[in-house]
């Protein structure tokens, strides 16, 4: 598939943007393995190819294995994810697609269980669309 747009030449400033916010996201509270996780189901849940593979690659490099990757999409049915990561599994499909509904109640209080006010910040900010073009929730 070709790209339409080259975003880095039409507008580096936004590009310059988006790659210092993912750097941010580097940095949160929230432990890099599961940052990674929340990234590729946000990824998958925008339908983006080119994110989905990134994020798996450097979930990789942190020794995630290929059954938890392949297992991801269908984390719910899965037994590979301990509480912590159904959590913050559950909360980034919610935050992600907060545009064809609300995050649940018993959503909030799986991941309030789990995660402090801080991380709940930290972890809402790698399940924010990370394709450009697509809007903030």
């Amino acid at each position: 598939m070709n790209s339409r747009l080259d975003y880095y030449s039409a507008s580096p400033k936004a590009m310059k943007a988006m790659i210092a916010m993912e750097a941010l996201t580097s940095h949160l509270s929230i432990e890099p393995p599961l940052l990674h996780l929340i990234k590729i189901r946000a990824s998958q849940l925008n339908g983006c190819a080119f994110c989905t593979d990134m994020h798996s690659v450097d979930a990789r490099r942190l020794g995630e294995t290929d059954r938890r990757l392949y297992s991801i999409v269908v984390w719910r049915d899965s037994d590979f994810f301990n509480p912590r990561e159904r959590a913050a599994l559950a909360w980034a499909e919610a935050v992600t697609l907060l545009a064809e509904s609300h995050v649940p109640d018993d959503v909030y209080a799986q991941a309030r269980e789990q995660f402090s006010e801080a991380e709940m910040v930290d972890l809402t900010m790698p399940s924010r669309p990370s394709t450009v073009g697509i809007a903030w929730p």
